[in-house]
């Protein structure tokens, strides 16, 4: 396997980066997140645009919820909550149970300015 130093698009292993790479580097040094975090903020990945997922998009908390695996709601809003304010995504809740809440994720978008200034 060749180490490409000068390549941005790879990191250490010679491994090629991937749209999540950033979250996971910054997630695997935040002691604050727990799974639930992490399979809600896979859920939003999942739901965001694949191709742009800096852009703002529309998620449901049942569906959400569903595919992150979190059963309560309260839990659900704590972690929704969490990544707010760590700098992971935008939320704008709708409270409309027909209408989803926008959200925008940060990871990787140079947008991050809140969280703990470690991205």
């Amino acid at each position: 396997m060749k180490h490409h130093e000068n390549n941005t698009n790879r990191n250490q292993l010679d491994i090629p980066r991937h749209a999540l790479s950033n979250y996971f580097e910054r997630a695997a040094l935040d002691d604050r997140l727990f799974p639930t975090h992490i399979s809600l903020f896979m859920a939003l990945f999942y739901f965001s645009n694949s191709e742009c997922p800096g852009e703002p998009f529309k998620a449901s908390r049942a569906k959400l919820m569903r595919f992150s695996r979190i059963r309560s709601i309260a839990t659900y809003h704590k972690n929704m909550k969490e990544l707010t304010a760590y700098g992971y995504i935008q939320y704008t809740p709708s409270w409309h149970p027909h209408h989803g809440s926008t959200i925008k994720l940060l990871c990787g978008t140079g947008e991050n300015n809140e969280g703990d200034g470690r991205y």
